[in-house]
């Protein structure tokens, strides 16, 4: 059976639009709102961040969300349940990004069983390398959930074999050298990087890590990217009103807009 994230770059014109909010921030009833202006701007594929302590991929903007997040008393439990309430009225494409600790921790096979039955589409773990990766691909496949990979501009042709081996839904291609952030432009090495992928396999491609502009997205159109990815842009929005629910979802649905609409 086709799954959701499959079907969403079958049927949707590319790119599709990936947006990325950490998962109870600032709380969960504010977490769910922000989610609902996400899709009501026309985010193709929603991704939630699963709060950690030590987020070694994420730059300030995020590391502070996953602070305001852990403060408020977010658990992989709360998670959970966000994405029972979104599932109530949206059948939007769901993808976790997280650690690896997380996961270990509530044990691999309890995890995705708790993914699947809330309504998770894919999970990426952030900092599981490929070699390391069976267990939770493994447990990831019986319970329908694509396994998500990042890929650098460092990694080997070699690797990269490996990775679209065992990914499924898209693979996350990181256009920066460096943490998550917003940033001026698209590198020629993000451009690079995509037609070198491109060529070892079908799956989507999606380009995440600085892009925050109309413009990113244009030049990501342009090369042939399947998916684009926004973050820290999504999550500066949510620091800026977080007094102020209503401009807050207002602003992020208009954000949404805004990127999918670039020619």
């Amino acid at each position: 059976m086709i799954g959701r994230i499959e079907r969403a770059f079958t049927v949707k014109k590319h790119p599709l639009f990936i947006g990325f909010t950490v998962a109870g921030d600032p709380d969960k009833p504010t977490c769910i709102h922000i989610a609902r202006a996400l899709i009501a701007g026309g985010t193709d594929i929603l991704e939630l961040g699963i709060p950690f302590s030590d987020p070694v991929a994420d730059g300030e903007t995020i590391q502070k969300a996953d602070e305001r997040s852990l403060a408020a008393g977010t658990t992989p439990s709360t998670v959970f349940e966000i994405v029972r309430e979104i599932r109530k009225e949206s059948d939007i494409p769901i993808v976790f990004l997280t650690y690896y600790n997380i996961v270990y921790r509530r044990g691999i096979e309890k995890f995705c069983q708790e993914a699947e039955e809330s309504g998770v589409d894919g999970i990426l773990i952030a900092d599981m390398p490929v070699e390391e990766s069976d267990e939770v691909c493994e447990a990831s496949f019986r319970h329908n959930i694509d396994p998500i990979f990042l890929i650098t501009r460092t990694t080997s042709d070699e690797r990269i074999k490996k990775i679209t081996k065992r990914a499924r839904g898209y693979l996350y291609l990181v256009t920066v050298l460096g943490v998550t952030g917003v940033r001026e432009n698209v590198s020629y090495g993000a451009i690079d990087l995509l037609e070198r992928v491109r060529k070892q396999t079908d799956l989507p491609l999606a380009l995440g890590f600085g892009i925050s502009l109309p413009e990113h997205a244009k030049t990501c159109s342009a090369a042939g990217a399947d998916g684009i990815i926004v973050g820290s842009a999504i999550v500066d929005i949510v620091e800026r009103n977080l007094n102020d629910p209503d401009v807050m979802e207002r602003a992020l649905k208009e954000y949404v807009m805004k990127m999918k609409n670039t020619p």
